[in-house]
């Protein structure tokens, strides 16, 4: 895999620097135990310039994860926002991918935080598609994960905690060691939960179904998107617990996730998924959400939020 693309600047608590001087020390409390939180945002080249898929919602997501985690950030919902915004801007990238951050640098050496100082960063690099160059045209192959999500009151799964995706680092390691491009979780009581970093719905008769928010998985806000564009499009929707085997029974299967986009699955375990091929269901979605967030399609939800330096004039 190529290394993550450096870009020219980097916000860090309140201010621009550049790429190379957004360091941490070898002390700061995150390398030792974990103590991070973070959001991952996607922008896209829209006739009228970068615009910001679900920006507020990700920061208001972001600021939940730190107070889960007894972080003081020092920011508001709006400078965080604008600090995203200005990052877009400054670096001068068209479509690409946010990467809000914030950790425990250097204090007192042990489990207890609260004498680290908090630093916030929020970068930027361009980023194709997450699952692979056909992924959202042509599918996936997955595999149930050997490996469980933690049980409810173990890792607080609302908030987006760095320490959190061990558990989805181990899954995606094993995937792709035989042979698949992704993993599917089950939770503690062997229901499934989600993907290594993705939520999950399948389609059974017509119908959209997601496991029900079990205290396992991520409140994903692309799953949030799914749902209100499939009720938009007269799709029904149903959250309820989903057997393992229900993942080899249905007749469409699809990850969404920000860096997954809406990308179909076609096999699990090496079951095909219905006719082995991506479903009409699985491709209206990704159209209508990829529509939206490209700017080809009305955003009835005034889900994007535009660069303004970067607004074209010429269109």
């Amino acid at each position: 895999m190529a290394g993550i693309e450096k870009t020219d600047w980097i916000w860090k608590n309140g201010e621009l620097v550049q790429w190379d001087d957004a360091q941490i020390h070898i002390t700061s409390h995150v390398v030792h135990y974990g103590s991070s939180i973070f959001e991952g945002i996607r922008y896209y080249d829209t006739p009228d310039g970068p615009a910001v898929f679900r920006l507020t919602d990700h920061m208001k997501r972001f600021i939940g994860s730190a107070k889960i985690y007894r972080m003081d950030l020092g920011f508001d919902l709006q400078t965080l926002v604008d600090a995203c915004l200005q990052v877009v801007s400054r670096n001068s990238i068209s479509e690409g991918y946010l990467r809000p951050v914030a950790l425990r640098g250097v204090g007192p050496m042990g489990l207890n935080p609260t004498g680290c100082p908090v630093e916030t960063y929020i970068l930027t690099w361009p980023w194709g598609q997450y699952l692979g160059a056909d992924a959202l045209a042509r599918g996936v192959d997955a595999c149930v994960s050997s490996w469980h999500r933690p049980a409810p009151n173990t890792h607080p799964s609302l908030s987006k905690a760095g320490g959190n995706y061990l558990n989805s680092q181990l899954m995606k390691m094993e995937a792709v060691a035989n042979g698949y491009t992704e993993a599917i979780a089950l939770g503690v009581d062997g229901t499934v939960s989600e993907g290594s970093g993705q939520n999950l719905f399948l389609v059974q008769d017509g119908t959209l179904v997601t496991p029900p928010l079990d205290g396992t998985m991520l409140h994903g806000i692309t799953r949030d998107t799914v749902i209100k564009l499939a009720e938009g499009l007269g799709i029904s929707v149903r959250q309820e617990i989903l057997p393992r085997e229900a993942l080899y029974l249905a007749d469409e299967l699809f990850f969404v996730g920000t860096a997954a986009e809406v990308s179909p699955i076609t096999s699990v375990d090496r079951i095909p998924v219905g006719d082995g091929s991506v479903g009409p269901v699985s491709r209206a979605l990704q159209d209508e959400y990829l529509g939206i967030a490209r700017g080809t399609k009305p955003d009835v939800h005034g889900w994007l939020e535009h660069a303004p330096q970067l607004v074209r004039t010429d269109s």
